[in-house]
Formats: C-alpha cells, structure tokens, sequence
C-alpha cells in the first residue's frame, strides 16, 4: 500500500506492497495488526515479529527476486551479447557481470537507504546504510520489516529492490556498446546509480517522494527503470559519438541465437519485475502476470507486423525486440489494468517502438548501438503516458491521471538527460569515455579484456 497526498491508495511498485490478508484497507490500519506502538504512523523500518510475516508471501518474494536477476544474468547478457560483433561479445558479458557486482554492494552501502527509505520528498535517509538495522534474532522471533512490504522480511524487500537497482544500468550500455573504455564504464555506473536511479526511485516509489505524492503511477519500473536508462543511453550515445564506421560497414548481430534465447530469459524473468511487484502472492500478482503476458505478445506481433509491411521480411531481431517493447510498456502499467488494456499497450507500443528503433534513429542521427533508447526509453515512455488513462481502479485502487504521467515522463527525461550527459563529459575529461580508433577496429574483447571467442 502506498499513501498518495491525501489519501491512502493500493498504487505503485515495487513499493505498492500490501497485506495479503487485509485487502484494501489503508497502510496505517494494515500495520496495525502486526506493528509495535508507533509503527503504522511512519514508513520507517522495524522490528516485528517473525509470526507476523506470511511464509507463502515471503516464498513468492524470493523466487521472484531471483526471476529478476536472472534477467539480467543471464538473460540480458545474452540480448546485447548477440547483438553485438563477435569480437565484443565477451566485453558486453564483462560489462554486464561487473555492473551486477558494482551495484550490489553500491545498494547495501547506501543505494537502498536513500531511495527507499524516509527522508525529503527529494533524497531518502541513510538509516538503512550498509543495511544497518536489517536485522533478524532467531532467539526473540523479531525480524526487521518495512512498512512497504510489511508481510515479508525487509531483508527480502531490499534484495527485491536491488534486483531494479541492478538491471537499470546494465540497460543503458546497450546504447553505446563497442566503443566505451571499461574503466569510464565502471565509474558512470556507480555516479549514475547514486545521483540518478535512486533519486527518481525515491521521487516515485517512496511514500515521501514528490512524484508519488502528485499521484504518479509506475507499477513496476515503467519511469523509474525503462525511461531512466533510455534517455541515459541516448546522453551516452550523444555524447560518445557513432562507432568507427558506423554506416558504412556491416555491424549486424553475430549471433542472433544467443539474442533469442537472451529474449526467453527476458521474459520469463519478467513475471518476477511486474508480478513481483505486487508483494504478495495474490490475485493482483495474478493479474500482473496475465498482462505482462499480454502485452508482450502483442508488441512481439505489432513490430513484426509493421516491419513486414514496411521491409516485406519480419525478422528473428525484430520479433525479439518487439516482445522486449511490450514488456518494457506493459510494467508501469501491469498492476493497474485489465487483459484488454493490456493488449491495447502491446499494439500500440509495438509500432511506436518499431518507428523509435529506425526512423526516430535515422532522423536525428545518433548511433544507439541495440537500441536501448528506441526501445527501453520509448517503451517506457508510451507506457507510463497510456497507464494514465488506461488504470482500472477495481484492480488498483486507484484512477490514474495523464498529467501526472506526464510530469513524470518530463522530469525523468530531463533530470536524467542533464545529469547523464554531466557524468559523461567530466568522465571524458578525466579518464576518456572512448577507447581508441585501432582498439574499437580490432574490438573490446582482445584490447581491453585480453581475450576472444574462435
């Protein structure tokens, strides 16, 4: 449960947890029935006992953390991977692997506790920094829980929310793959994660977040995941430059097999992002779960439809990055609406991504390598804008609003743009943000990481 200005409503994720067992009454009387004096008046962790707790919440929380993270080890490790030439294939899977480190111990130290915690409407507090009171004591039965997911161990919540944490970055390389020195690559990882991600996580999924407050809705990472790394992807590739003979020489996928069984993992995985995002093993997970389903096919036929029509052969490259659209248009919404709004936001963001791929591309001219602002950055956008009008309140709690998308999508954009593109040139001053001419010619595996695949 979210509280929302003045009223209390069941809204966005993944801090839109409720008790399974109180339904729709409101986050204060929720706490209420497991909370220590105090506890229901503040979105502060506590301590709570372990009877409390819901075993089969708690068991759908884990496996669906771990659905998550496989998105993004393996499953989009093998997208991108695939995506690229052979002689970055390996660059792309170190990049991949390291972030996934790098932002693991980035949340514990303090990522967790300014986005997710109490504080301003703008920054959290550091009361949870390197997890501190995330504790569980076998002997008293007491464990520490968050209000926002007051049915599952906060120490469950947290890895949830590191698993967002982790992908969102790992999305952005997508834009500016072959050309990034991995050095460059690991500092911007760790000054964006902090100065960004958990800035807009905060503003969106936090009770004490501004955008939260306006009535933003971003069920399962729409805004504060899809949005944030496009447009970050697209400073990157701005800022960067196109690769070394971008569009005169062939630069197609080396393995599209590695991108399809990459798009399996996405998917599957991606029942863990948006049904997860419910905090509960309940019938809105359910829900969650049939439009994600929905969504995706949709956009997977919409983009093979609109390319067959306009280049008269639907692609391997083009279905897979269509099902990926509909994931991406479906996760702000996937908590809000019914199956048939569902397939609505697949067929729409199917076409619109297809166009933000290649004709929004060719226009301005930019070079994002595997499409990370075509489609995670439009995706995200038509997403987050059609769940304003498209919420069902009987499944929500809540009717959405079109302006308060829109002031979402607008701030996200340009925060995330002006900041991402100041991490790049000061990174470029300092380190340099491209390898050089003769180490992108002979490739990234070999020049930076000293191997290759025969």
């Amino acid at each position: 449960m979210i509280a929302r200005g003045k009223h209390i409503q069941d809204t966005a994720s993944p801090t839109g947890y409720r008790p399974a067992a109180v339904g729709g009454a409101s986050l204060a009387a929720a706490l209420s029935l497991y909370a220590p004096k105090g506890l229901a008046q503040t979105t502060t962790p506590a301590l709570m006992p372990v009877s409390s707790l819901s075993g089969g919440d708690t068991a759908f929380m884990i496996v669906a953390t771990a659905l998550v993270l496989m998105m993004t080890l393996p499953g989009l490790a093998l997208f991108y991977g695939g995506m690229v030439r052979k002689k970055n294939v390996l660059s792309m899977l170190m990049q991949t692997l390291t972030i996934t480190a790098l932002v693991t111990l980035l949340w514990w130290a303090i990522g967790y506790s300014i986005a997710l915690t109490p504080g301003t409407p703008w920054l959290g507090g550091l009361s949870r920094a390197g997890f501190a009171g995330m504790t569980f004591n076998k002997a008293s039965g007491l464990v520490a829980v968050s209000p926002l997911a007051p049915t599952i161990p906060e120490s469950v919540y947290a890895m949830f929310q590191m698993t967002f944490a982790i992908i969102t970055p790992a999305l952005i390389v997508g834009a500016f793959a072959e050309r990034m020195k991995f050095s460059s690559l690991v500092l911007f990882t760790l000054t964006w994660s902090l100065l960004v991600y958990a800035p807009v996580a905060h503003w969106v999924w936090e009770t004490s977040g501004w955008l939260n407050g306006r009535g933003m809705l971003d069920y399962a990472g729409g805004t504060v995941v899809h949005i944030n790394a496009g447009v970050a992807g697209l400073a990157g590739s701005l800022v960067m430059g196109k690769r070394s003979g971008y569009g005169k020489f062939s630069m197609a996928p080396h393995n599209l097999v590695l991108t399809v069984i990459g798009t399996g993992l996405l998917w599957v995985g991606w029942f863990g992002f948006n049904a997860g995002s419910a905090g509960a093993a309940d019938p809105r997970a359910g829900m969650a779960m049939l439009t994600t389903q929905l969504g995706a096919a949709a956009a997977a036929l919409s983009w093979t439809g609109v390319e067959w029509a306009t280049k008269r052969k639907p692609s391997v490259l083009g279905i897979a990055s269509g099902a990926v659209a509909g994931l991406v248009a479906i996760t702000p919404a996937s908590g809000f609406v019914g199956p048939s709004a569902a397939v609505l936001i697949g067929v729409i963001s199917g076409g619109v991504c297809f166009w933000g791929a290649t004709q929004l591309k060719q226009w301005l001219g930019y070079d994002d390598s595997l499409d990370a602002f075509g489609v995670h950055g439009i995706g995200g956008i038509t997403g987050a804008l059609l769940t304003g009008p498209l919420a069902d309140p009987e499944i929500g709690g809540t009717t959405g609003s079109l302006s308060a998308q829109a002031l979402g999508v607008v701030v996200t954009l340009v925060y995330g743009f002006l900041v991402s593109v100041l991490l790049f040139k000061l990174i470029d001053k300092t380190l340099g943000l491209r390898v050089t001419e003769d180490e992108e010619r002979e490739g990234l595996d070999v020049t930076l990481h000293g191997e290759s695949i025969e």
